[in-house]
């Protein structure tokens, strides 16, 4: 899709787009949703199963890069909609390509989740796979559109000029309760390009992240780097995180970060953070 259409689909009426949406959803028969309950995934998978309902499911890669908190989300808010969740494990973390980590990473994950929902699609005898891009997206370098393309994989909710603002006004409409969660990625980029994904750092950053969690902090990333982490807040946390460091670097080290570098977390599109904030310097214990 062109920068000019893509400018012309979204700014159509909402009631147009939601129109177009339904329109693409029927002509597909029977979809399989790529489904990781964010925001664009979930309403996607609500509309189709709202058009076509039991010719529409949900799908989820069960992989190493995904927490085992987002999985029972995942399962819970498909549960909540209605709607049939088809949840099977990938394998991409034992092929080197992944595991290199260098900027094809996203290409191949993505490929192994659609190879597992093609064979899927097959048991099923579904006619179509789905994922949950917006017209937001377009203007991002997204290996997995690559793929998703090369496996005939629908995107109805760009085609019909979906943005993130609709997506989000579709989840408070239909009370999915979606509406603010903030854009997440898998555990896997929370390591630096070029550093091997293992399983055994996959784990590192999901336990330290789960932690950080139950002591209070909401929005967070913790990036793997070696024996330092960097920890990334929601700028309406830092005051609970230089209030309670002490505490929150305790549980990293615990976990195996020593060093802990702080800083703000940037929402994809928002300006980087080159290093620790003022507020929130490097430490270590």
């Amino acid at each position: 899709m062109d920068h000019t259409t893509s400018i012309t689909l979204a700014s159509a009426p909402y009631e147009l787009k939601l129109a177009r949406l339904d329109a693409h959803l029927g002509r597909l028969g029977s979809v399989l949703v790529a489904f990781s309950a964010g925001v664009d995934s979930t309403v996607l998978l609500h509309a189709a199963h709202r058009v076509l309902g039991e010719r529409a499911r949900g799908f989820i890669a069960d992989s190493p890069s995904l927490p085992r908190a987002e999985l029972s989300q995942a399962r819970a808010l498909a549960a909540a909609m209605g709607c049939e969740l088809d949840v099977e494990p990938t394998n991409e973390l034992e092929g080197e390509d992944y595991a290199v980590n260098d900027s094809t990473r996203c290409y191949h994950c993505k490929h192994a989740l659609f190879d597992a929902m093609a064979r899927r699609l097959e048991a099923l005898g579904f006619q179509s796979m789905a994922f949950g891009e917006v017209i937001d997206d377009l203007s991002d370098d997204r290996p997995g559109a690559v793929a998703a393309t090369e496996a005939s994989v629908e995107a109805p909710l760009s085609a019909a000029g979906f943005t993130k603002a609709d997506v989000r006004r579709y989840a408070r409409e239909h009370a999915l309760g979606v509406e603010d969660k903030p854009s997440s990625a898998c555990l896997s980029s929370r390591i630096p390009r070029g550093t091997r994904v293992t399983r055994e750092r996959l784990s590192q950053v999901e336990a330290a992240e789960a932690r950080l969690k139950a002591l209070g902090l909401r929005q967070l990333r913790v990036r793997h780097l070696g024996t330092r982490a960097r920890v990334e807040v929601g700028a309406d946390e830092e005051e609970f995180a230089r209030s309670n460091r002490e505490q929150l670097e305790r549980a990293l080290e615990e976990e195996g970060f020593p060093w802990t570098e702080w800083s703000l977390y940037r929402t994809p599109g928002g300006a980087p953070s080159p290093g620790p904030d003022k507020g929130l310097r490097s430490t270590s214990r």
